[in-house]
């Protein structure tokens, strides 16, 4: 079995945090830090990011497999951000008697646009993968670009993203291609319509790659889930609003 690495920091109800492509659980530390006043907080790498070996086959099953037999925890919470947010709805899909609750934080049961289904264009995904053939550094520098695309204080925001990413080597070019593939072929749109699990969407308002109309797009599909947005966040508001994040994790929970 591969190795997963994960940082645990605090004590009382487990919550477990899946961070987004191409980045590590270093991503979260700040945050969880913060976040220790209110639950137990677990936060684990992707299979093939920061400190965990990588896996194959490399899809959605997989991953989510992988992380359930390394969450030292049998019941948990389960927080996921924009790919570690489809990995959390298929895990919460297949494991149900494991999550106890789910947040979906700037992420999208469909995240490329289907039809009328509000997502980033499937071509945003294709050019990821076309200059990952040639120049990793680059991709991940774009990615981390768009991530604040149009937000006042996006420098600041940009600077420590890149800074917390340099922490680990990047994945191998392979991972990251895997990654888009799970964004890009993945639908959780019939598990968020049936849910029975607790379900929370975090959205930011000004988010480039997640479509805040999804939310309200989920909401109509089941009336179970919460909708909350951060008006003046966009794909990282556990970076740029925490304690407006940390006050709506705690009321989640």
């Amino acid at each position: 079995m591969s190795h997963i690495h994960s940082e645990v920091y605090g004590s009382g109800r487990p919550l477990v945090m899946i961070h987004g492509w191409a980045m590590h659980a270093g991503i979260w530390r700040d945050f969880a830090l913060q976040l220790v006043r209110h639950c137990q907080v677990i936060c684990i790498d992707l299979p093939g990011h920061g400190r965990s070996e990588a896996i194959a086959p490399y899809t959605l099953d997989t991953v989510a497999e992988t992380l359930l037999a390394a969450i030292p925890v049998e019941r948990f919470s389960l927080l996921g951000w924009s790919l570690g947010a489809t990995v959390a709805m298929a895990m919460a899909e297949r494991f149900p008697d494991s999550v106890d609750k789910l947040l979906v934080l700037a992420g999208n049961p469909r995240f490329v646009q289907d039809g009328d289904w509000p997502g980033v264009g499937a071509g945003v995904l294709d050019d990821f993968a076309t200059l990952l053939k040639s120049d990793v550094a680059q991709t991940l520098v774009r990615f981390l670009a768009l991530q604040v695309n149009g937000l006042a204080y996006g420098k600041p925001l940009l600077k420590r993203l890149k800074q917390s990413m340099s922490e680990c080597p990047p994945p191998a070019a392979e991972v990251l291609r895997a990654g888009l593939d799970i964004l890009k072929i993945g639908d959780m749109r019939p598990f968020m319509r049936s849910s029975q699990i607790p379900v929370s969407m975090i959205m930011g308002g000004k988010d480039a790659l997640v479509p805040v109309a999804c939310a309200q797009r989920v909401r109509q599909m089941n009336s179970r889930v919460g909708v909350h947005i951060v008006d003046s966040a966009g794909h990282v508001p556990f970076l740029s609003h925490p304690e407006q994040m940390i006050a709506l994790i705690a009321d989640s929970l």
